[in-house]
């Protein structure tokens, strides 16, 4: 990770610059606090956009994970720092020789926030019953839930089975996941499955109350009652969300005091990048993170002149697990021949997008949907083999000819779908792929900007042809990117919502390959089963992969124990501010 410090010299951001080793910020306890740490105070944060749910099984994008994080805890969770798998409700776990059956031991004392559902209004410990409750729920037909598909299914025995059960009314039992006693339960696996611990930290695997589902229901979108560290206290959707300190969290640092160090945590919601930076300049946030593309160089384009000054914040640097593309409904009129879509791809100059466009913030998607990362390139993913996309006219022309468009005659008019938020980088991209398709393909494209929520509603029900998205990896692995292109992700009934396929592509070939990948328990073989189904993807064309991007966030130096990461993944557990009249000069 990098790290910049960056001063405000007379109205206008100039730049020093340190390494690593010169501070404290990367996750270590500061000197400043002298052998302790100091409590209290709410960290003020930003999101660009209102978040659409808090019940877990229904979190599907990224603000309603940013939350949710703070609110509930699954078994395990991941580590912020290095994004490994840690204890969370449950403090130790085995598996069998194969991997084929998890025990999962839960601590004592972790309890669910105080909250109305509960018959005197204090919450109760969580025992096995409250996992294997909130594992049967995450495994039952709910035009809400968004996790089923990338969690159980096709992973725990008896899963897929109680997903269709559930359909006709029937109660679910997952046969596989199974009582031992109140603090103990274990889970089968269909296949043995190394990863399978990185499953069980993704929101739909939080665990929360069956009070709060019989008081809430549908309302649990925004009445959350989990463990986590944090409890919500106010919501106003739109415009603020308040947590508090969850007195009960069990939580403790290496020093045995409790967490989490914070009195609580304030989300608001503007939506203006330019107006979120003016308000952490003045002072009236902890942490900002992505740079709008119009302020993206006046903050980061003179380091290489930089000379050290008095420092007014920080700015921290990761490659992010990120991809942002252009999809397309395969199952519509428009779409579904891959000529097509092969001809929109080649049409497109990603280079110019990344260096002009974007002016930088991100790279050009020149492998495809998984972004590069050398670690999954030494564990064995093939990215060097991958046949992407170079930027062809050409090519590009006799892809729409061979789909009966020559010259683009005869082609309807498109729409593409993009959301509203976060600055101006959607529009600027949008509006740059609709003039190349034009002048390469003679193509016509309209531009429809809305609200997320309604989005994610029209891109899940089918119902937008061309549409802008990004996809955050849930865990670190090719699987994650990948899975959204699984044919068993889509739905029979067209008229169903399709949460993770927003494509509702699908190639036997593909699916083929993807499933094999879960029975196979050596990593450099499993990758290359993955890398394989990915070629199969770029020779089909669901999508327009645009640019990787990378996590630039800005910090008031105040804030510790706060360390940058590429899932953009933030557990505000640990996390503290020193206050401003005890900082070091």
């Amino acid at each position: 990770m990098r790290k910049l410090f960056i001063p405000l010299i007379a109205g206008s951001i100039a730049f020093g610059f340190t390494s690593c080793g010169g501070d404290d910020k990367s996750g270590h306890e500061s000197s400043e606090a002298k052998g302790g740490v100091y409590l209290g105070g709410v960290m003020r944060m930003n999101e660009v956009e209102a978040f659409k749910s808090l019940n877990p099984i229904a979190v599907n994008e990224q603000v309603s994970f940013h939350l949710g994080t703070q609110l509930f805890e699954g078994l395990v969770k991941f580590d912020q720092t290095d994004l490994s798998v840690k204890p969370a409700v449950a403090y130790k776990w085995e598996s069998n020789a194969n991997q084929t059956e998890w025990t999962f031991h839960i601590r004592k004392g972790v309890k669910f926030h105080d909250d109305p559902c509960f018959a005197d209004g204090k919450g109760r410990d969580v025992t096995a019953a409250d996992v294997k409750f909130c594992f049967d729920k995450l495994c039952s037909s709910d035009a809400n839930n968004a996790q089923y598909d990338v969690t159980m299914k096709d992973r725990v025995v008896g899963a897929n089975e109680a997903f269709e059960a559930s359909k006709s009314g029937k109660s679910v039992n997952v046969t596989g996941i199974k009582i031992i006693n109140d603090s103990t339960i274990s889970i089968i696996l269909t296949n043995p499955d190394a990863g399978f611990l990185n499953i069980l930290a993704m929101p739909g695997c939080w665990i929360y109350p069956k009070e709060a589902v019989t008081k809430y229901g549908a309302d649990m979108r925004i009445h959350p009652v989990g463990t986590g560290p944090f409890q919500l206290e106010t919501v106003k959707e739109g415009e603020v969300v308040i947590m508090k300190k969850n007195p009960n969290y069990y939580g403790v640092d290496k020093d045995g005091n409790k967490l989490p160090y914070l009195d609580g945590l304030k989300y608001t919601f503007i939506r203006e990048k330019k107006a979120e930076i003016l308000e952490f300049k003045s002072g009236n946030l902890d942490m900002v993170y992505r740079l709008p593309v119009e302020v993206f160089h006046e903050i980061m384009g003179d380091l290489e002149h930089a000379k050290e000054r008095k420092t007014d914040f920080a700015i921290l640097n990761s490659p992010a697990f990120n991809t942002n593309f252009i999809g397309f409904n395969c199952a519509g009129n428009i779409f579904n021949k891959k000529e097509v879509r092969l001809a929109f791809n080649y049409a497109i100059d990603r280079n110019k997008i990344a260096d002009f466009t974007i002016q930088g913030e991100g790279t050009a998607a020149s492998y495809g949907m998984v972004p590069y990362v050398e670690s999954f390139e030494k564990d064995g993913y093939n990215y060097k083999g991958l046949k992407g996309y170079t930027f062809d006219p050409q090519k590009a022309k006799d892809y729409m000819k061979q789909a009966g468009y020559p010259d683009g005659k005869g082609f309807p008019k498109v729409t593409l779908q993009i959301n509203s938020g976060g600055g101006d980088r959607n529009i600027l991209i949008a509006e740059v792929v609709q003039k190349m398709l034009k002048e390469n393909l003679n193509v016509d494209i309209e531009i429809n900007t809305v609200p997320f929520a309604e989005h994610i509603e029209q891109v899940t029900s089918g119902k937008s042809d061309m549409f802008r998205f990004a996809w955050y990896a849930d865990y670190p692995d090719p699987e994650t990117f990948l899975t959204l292109f699984y044919g068993k992700h889509v739905p029979a009934n067209p008229s169903e919502k399709s949460f993770t396929n927003f494509f509702r592509y699908k190639n036997a070939r593909f699916d083929s390959l993807f499933a094999a990948s879960f029975k196979e328990p050596d990593k450099a073989k499993r990758y290359a089963l993955l890398s394989q189904a990915e070629q199969v993807v770029l020779d089909d064309g669901p999508l327009m992969p645009i640019f990787y991007d990378e996590n630039y966030r800005l910090e008031q130096l105040n804030v510790r124990n706060f360390p940058e990461n590429a899932l953009g993944y933030m557990d505000l557990t640990n996390v503290y501010l020193i206050p401003k009249d005890k900082m070091k000069k």
